[in-house]
């Protein structure tokens, strides 16, 4: 089911503030989908989400090689019958202000994330919302 990004209701935006595991997909240099458990926060209010990472893991390499236009992404998350699909466009971001509000954020969701300083942020502009929650 397809939600405008725009209004969400409450319960929607509520299933997205609990702690869940979600999946981030991303497509490898050549085409296959590359699918890994990580933390994502949602910003209903920018249409922004976010995920932390190394810079070096697999899942920020293919957003970097996509370059400044930016790679198709979907994060997951799912509880029983509950679920929802956040599918956009994801850019790395590396500015200090970007990945301390994303570590923020994300502390604010799950708990404080350990020191990493190769931490960056796939940040996802939310184009469409699927889901049932």
């Amino acid at each position: 089911m397809a939600h405008d990004p725009r209004e969400l209701d409450d319960a929607f935006l509520a299933f997205w503030r609990e702690r869940h595991i979600s999946t981030l997909t991303t497509a490898r240099p050549d085409g296959t989908p590359h699918v890994v458990p990580v933390g994502v926060t949602f910003d209903p209010a920018t249409g922004t989400a976010r995920v932390i990472t190394s810079r070096t893991s697999r899942k920020a390499r293919n957003v970097a090689a996509a370059g400044p236009e930016g790679l198709p992404v979907a994060v997951c998350q799912v509880d029983r019958a509950r679920w929802s699909t956040l599918e956009g466009t994801a850019v790395l971001r590396d500015e200090p202000a970007q990945v301390a509000d994303a570590e923020r954020r994300y502390a604010e969701r799950y708990r404080t994330p350990r020191e990493n300083p190769d931490r960056v942020v796939i940040e996802i502009t939310v184009r469409r919302v699927l889901g049932r929650a």
